[in-house]
């Protein structure tokens, strides 16, 4: 396998993490997988993905877990320090995958392996 500093976060049965896992392994590059049900999120590691993508980016607004929360919950979600503090309490709520790669530790969100290409090395 090709040495890489690569990373995946999100949760083992998500398809989207499937997909990236299962893409990762064909192009034989090696990764490190963070499980965020098991380990949560580093506040250091989000404040990097946001310094890389757009908060509205990493909150998933769609899944179940941003349904699932109280609308005043979801109200008080207008900006990245609203949105990183609901991002730690509830990581589930952060779009999967979050792909970090390269020397440059360059971050994509979502299925997207044109940007996967380009950034894991």
């Amino acid at each position: 396998m090709k040495n890489s500093a690569t990373h995946v976060y999100g949760i083992p049965n998500c398809g989207s993490v499937k997909k990236v896992r299962v893409w990762l392994e064909d192009q034989g590059h090696a990764y490190q997988f963070h499980d965020f049900k098991k380990e949560g999120v580093d506040p250091a590691a989000l404040d990097h993905w946001l310094s890389q993508v757009s908060w509205e980016t990493l909150v998933n607004r769609k899944g179940t877990t941003w349904r699932q929360l109280d609308a005043s919950v979801q109200a008080k979600v207008s900006d990245a320090a609203s949105a990183r503090s609901l991002m730690l309490a509830h990581p589930s709520v952060i779009k999967r995958p979050v792909l970090v790669a390269g020397d440059a530790r360059q971050v994509t969100v979502g299925v997207n392996e044109e940007a996967w290409s380009r950034v894991v090395t």
